[in-house]
């Protein structure tokens, strides 16, 4: 068995580790031309591929729309609930398995949501906020080509959210790719207004997302203790691009 891809993708990490740990500021960004590059070919993708798609998409009245965004959210339990495990939060993790529960049955599969009427708040978390809360550092900002803002910390927990998600390993792989695109166009649709007002009013849009991104997810990992709850709420009604 060659054994050479699994030993490139180990020290590939090694490596990733190596340069988290040396920055965490929000400023870090010394790709900062390639990543332009980068966040320039995302636009014109998502206008002249995504939004067209997604502007047919929204005629669907918005509570539909938020009805399947709440749908694909309960599918995420068991990055949630993982998640949560790993941060030693085992009440944030009993919500999380009592929302899925009341929701997958009472709310329809997720569509609807009765479990925060009955007091279950959502407890969302991910293997980056993971990362963040053990104390790796971010490390230098990246730009993912067809994907949006990151950074090398966040670019692993992606990964660990793959494995932690139960779909790619329960469903046939058309299927997954099909409620992966649904999901994608939905959030799309439900974002197209807010977008092109952020885009009038940003001087300059990288930065604006960078910021935003950096901001949010501080936000997220520190549970929201290091912003004001106004900004926390209007960051979490930022979709970031």
């Amino acid at each position: 068995m060659n054994r050479r891809p699994a030993r490139a993708a180990v020290l590939g990490l090694l490596l990733c580790l190596g340069c988290a740990s040396a920055q965490s500021r929000s400023d870090y960004d010394p790709l900062e031309g390639v990543n332009r590059k980068i966040f320039w070919f995302n636009l014109k993708a998502q206008k002249y591929a995504l939004d067209p798609i997604a502007k047919v998409w929204h005629v669907l009245p918005d509570p539909a729309e938020r009805s399947l965004a709440r749908l694909f959210r309960n599918l995420a339990f068991p990055i949630d609930f993982i998640n949560n495990a790993l941060q030693g939060k085992p009440g944030r993790a009993g919500t999380a398995t009592a929302r899925f529960v009341v929701n997958s049955t009472v709310g329809l599969g997720g569509l609807l949501d009765p479990a925060a009427d009955w007091g279950l708040e959502p407890a969302p978390e991910d293997f980056g906020q993971t990362l963040g809360v053990w104390g790796l550092a971010s490390g230098p900002y990246l730009m993912l080509p067809l994907w949006g803002p990151a950074n090398v910390r966040e670019s692993i927990g992606y990964v660990g959210d793959y494995f932690g998600s139960l779909q790619p390993f329960l469903l046939p792989g058309n299927v997954t790719n099909v409620l992966y695109g649904t999901q994608v166009v939905n959030e799309r649709a439900l974002a197209l207004e807010a977008s092109e007002k952020r885009r009038a009013a940003a001087i300059d849009y990288y930065v604006f997302v960078r910021d935003a991104y950096y901001q949010l997810r501080n936000s997220q990992i520190h549970d929201g203790r290091d912003v004001a709850p106004a900004q926390a709420e209007a960051l979490y009604d930022v979709p970031i691009e």
